[in-house]
């Protein structure tokens, strides 16, 4: 499944910070009027713990959108590891702007940066293995494909984007349909070029999914054992993706099991925003 790209998120960018600046601007920053129109005013926004950066394009529309005079100066790019105190972005021009775009830009920002450096903590942990650490579709409403391309700048994967992309067939659809077998017939016959991924909760499940042609199988709370024995009966036939309940206590065990990928909700579901701060000189 292929990762989101900042070169396709153009207007997706563009839509989120209009949605941004509408919720917190709305009809004008009165605070701001206090300050004469034509002060200029330059400010530096540093980070107060180590991050991941992610979330400079948003950034820049936020203070594109709101006023074409203000300038924004990188020391960043994303991707990039930043220490506490470093610096990550100047900007200058109107005082008032710079005031008025400060929260919506580092909301972007510090969510974003949350995101990454969540993903880079657990990518780091299984960077002896080739496991590919996947996200899930357990992010914040409206700002999926925001979040989806801050886990690769962290060094994870994207799963699919949305219900549209790939068939994920779980419990629920496998009792509909009859069984696995026939709900992976059914998809076959909907979508032929959409890959198909059956969850399963058993080793016998799992050979159930196999003889049915899954391109993916999730493995469901499956015991390390059971993890290591799937490798064995599947034996590259099919892909594998462990998935409920990792965390950072079971992360490595479950990679050295041989599984392909990781799905963990809690890379976008459960984030911590990053500390920044931005200061103003007049």
């Amino acid at each position: 499944m292929p990762n989101v790209r900042i070169a396709d998120l153009v207007a997706e960018i563009e839509a989120n910070v209009r949605r941004a600046l509408l919720e917190d601007v709305g009809a004008g920053d009165i605070t701001a009027q206090l300050i004469p129109a034509e002060r200029l005013a330059r400010a530096s926004v540093i980070t107060r713990e180590a991050c991941t950066v992610a979330g400079t394009a948003w950034v820049d529309a936020v203070f594109r959108q709101l006023d074409p005079r203000v300038a924004v100066h990188w020391q960043v790019v994303d991707g990039d590891r930043a220490l506490p105190g470093q610096v990550l972005f100047s900007v200058e021009g109107p005082a008032r702007s710079l005031l008025t775009g400060e929260r919506s830009a580092l909301n972007f920002l510090q969510l974003l940066s949350g995101v990454a450096t969540r993903a880079r903590h657990y990518a780091d942990q299984v960077a002896h293995t080739q496991v590919r650490l996947l996200d899930t579709r357990k992010t914040l409403p409206g700002l999926r494909l925001a979040q989806k391309y801050a886990i690769t700048c962290g060094g994870c994967d994207n799963h699919r984007i949305g219900l549209y992309d790939a068939f994920l067939i779980k419990e629920n659809h496998i009792a509909a349909c009859g069984g696995i077998a026939a709900a992976i017939t059914a998809a076959r016959g909907i979508a032929p070029g959409k890959p198909v991924e059956v969850e399963v909760e058993s080793l016998d499940e799992l050979n159930q999914a196999l003889a049915g042609g899954a391109d993916i199988i999730m493995l469901d709370e499956l015991s390390l054992a059971d993890m290591r024995e799937a490798v064995r009966i599947v034996a590259g036939k099919a892909k594998l993706e462990a998935s409920g309940g990792i965390n950072d206590s079971t992360l490595r065990e479950v990679a050295e099991t041989g599984v392909d990928y990781i799905s963990i909700g809690t890379l976008t579901k459960d984030v911590k925003a990053v500390d920044l701060s931005m200061r103003l000189s007049l």
